[in-house]
């Protein structure tokens, strides 16, 4: 590439409205993330529904409810969710790699289903063990490649706000999943479990069909393939401007160039692509970034929070009844967090800032719960804090840190290694929340450490952590472009100095376009589309 210059052709930016076609699009595709967020809900809540406990639990008279659960089966039912979703992940690249974005969606929502289906019929540990490896599976590809695929066909200054709209489906698949099962807790009969695993099959049905018949191919992963006249039309349909919109066009034949120009230097600079590419030169930075952002969702707390916030408050001394209001309660809440998040990230504040702040925030709030468990212990002042403080750490989960972390692991990459280095770093992001999952109970668990509360302290310590790695490791990716992404990490740029830097990908786009003529101006094609079949013929 030339030498960066001052991107003083940039066109300005436009908004939402202009590109209400693709936020549909988008919309659409972060379907796929409710899937996780209805699941969550439900699995919080069957831990301590007396329905579900008269079947896999025990009756246990001193216990809340008045059924008992075994540790290893809360173990086993987190971690063979977590399992699939690691083993699906492990193979999201070379399945990527070769098929598209599109077909793994599809491939997804069929295991969900059927996941589903085998969890709702069967009344054995065993089968259920094995419903939730299936499921797992479909969420590992569903989390991977909606996100990818967000990431890949964004506007470059709304790609923060369209993948983060991966945040506002979690939210609505909590708040659903939340409602339905306070509505069946009550119940003794199978029902009480059936009826909330029955909702999950609401995205699998609904996303399908939408990727089916609505949803184009990634138009990176098209050129990346040789595929230029399909790439151009993906393009075309995703930005959907008028005839008579001349700005449009122009931006649409730069952002065409951009991205041919950029693919074809990322496979100049390396031929190969497979797993191991993603720990050779600047892709190594690259690539540890990006598993360092997904694992600060573990380090958050997040994942403890989501599992077994429903069975914490209950051992922490809050009745049943209150336990399951309390969840719904905490769901609005976050996604009041997730829209106050995506604002911020729009309108206020840069990745890096947000993230910074939000470990911060969550680390206080963690703090506050452990130490009022400490100071205060059996009173009704700690319980009242545990649930100030569990709502509060929440929201500004939501807001900060959980809003930002999949459009900034997924912006850090190369387009040429994204499925192989987001799939990785989403297994290592299963992994933790297993292990999160599988320890947990330990330090809550009556019968075994019983810390309740107390387990905040832990998890301070661990976002105060996480908010060090985000100021000093984390570079500001706002409003660039992914071709401008990897000239700056190919150029080694600081990360104290990404904001400020300058690159020449833009500018050497519109001087490409202007050179052939550009749009209008009584030429027979559109520069772009000369472009196509100059490629296609060297393919």
């Amino acid at each position: 590439m030339g030498s960066p210059q001052p991107a003083v052709d940039k066109f300005p930016e436009t908004s939402l409205w202009t590109n209400s076609k693709c936020l549909l699009i988008c919309a659409l595709v972060s379907l796929a993330n409710m899937q996780y967020g209805l699941d969550s809900a439900c699995l919080a809540a069957l831990q301590a529904m007396p329905g579900f406990l008269k079947v896999f639990g025990y009756p246990d008279p001193s216990a809340p409810g008045g059924y008992g659960i075994g540790h290893t089966f809360q173990q086993l039912l987190s971690s063979f969710l977590t399992l699939g979703s690691l083993l699906s992940t492990l193979f999201a690249g070379p399945f990527s790699h070769l098929y598209g974005r599109r077909p793994a969606l599809l491939l997804a929502c069929f295991l969900t289903a059927l996941g589903t289906a085998i969890q709702i019929g069967t009344s054995s540990a065993a089968a259920l063990y094995v419903g939730r490896l299936i499921l797992g599976i479909g969420n590992g590809f569903l989390v991977t490649f909606s996100n990818i695929y967000c990431a890949e066909v964004a506007p470059p200054h709304l790609r923060g706000v369209m993948v983060a709209l991966f945040s506002e489906w979690v939210c609505v698949g909590s708040v659903l999943g939340a409602v339905v099962t306070n509505a069946t807790k009550g119940w003794l009969g199978k029902g009480s479990w059936r009826v909330p695993l029955g909702v999950l099959f609401v995205v699998p049905v609904v996303l399908s069909a939408g990727v089916w018949w609505v949803v184009p191919e990634s138009p990176r992963w098209e050129v990346s393939r040789g595929r230029y006249q399909e790439g151009r039309k993906a393009l075309e349909r995703l930005r959907a401007v008028r005839k008579e919109d001349k700005e449009g066009k122009a931006r649409l034949e730069v952002e065409w160039v951009e991205m041919v120009r950029g693919l074809e230097e990322e496979k100049r600079l390396a031929s190969t692509v497979g797993p191991l590419d993603m720990f050779r030169g600047s892709d190594l930075r690259r690539t540890l970034l990006c598993f360092g952002v997904i694992a600060t969702q573990a380090g958050s707390g997040s994942w403890f929070y989501i599992s077994y916030s429903t069975y914490f408050m209950i051992v922490s001394g809050l009745p049943v009844d209150l336990s399951f209001k309390y969840s719904i309660m905490k769901t609005c809440i976050g996604f009041i967090g997730v829209n106050v998040g995506m604002y911020l990230m729009r309108h206020v504040m840069g990745r890096r800032t947000l993230m910074t702040t939000g470990a911060v925030v969550q680390g206080m709030f963690m703090l506050g719960m452990a130490i009022s468990a400490t100071t205060e212990a059996g009173t009704r002042r700690a319980r009242d804090s545990l649930i100030a403080c569990s709502a509060l750490f929440n929201f500004a989960y939501n807001a900060f840190v959980g809003i930002a972390s999949y459009p900034v692991a997924t912006e850090l990459v190369s387009t040429r290694l994204r499925s192989y280095t987001v799939g990785a770093a989403i297994s290592l992001g299963y992994f933790l929340a297993w292990l999160t999952s599988f320890c947990s109970p330990y330090f809550i668990n009556p019968e075994n450490m019983n810390w309740g509360a107390k387990y905040g302290y832990i998890w301070a310590g661990s976002n105060f952590c996480c908010a060090l790695f985000f100021f000093f490791f984390l570079p500001e990716l706002k409003g660039r472009a992914l071709e401008e992404i990897d000239e700056l990490f190919e150029r080694r740029v600081p990360a104290s100095k990404f904001k400020s830097a300058e690159t020449s990908i833009v500018s050497e786009a519109i001087k490409e376009v202007r050179q052939r003529g550009g749009i209008g101006e009584g030429r027979e094609k559109p520069a772009a589309v000369e472009i196509v079949e100059e490629r296609e013929k060297e393919v």
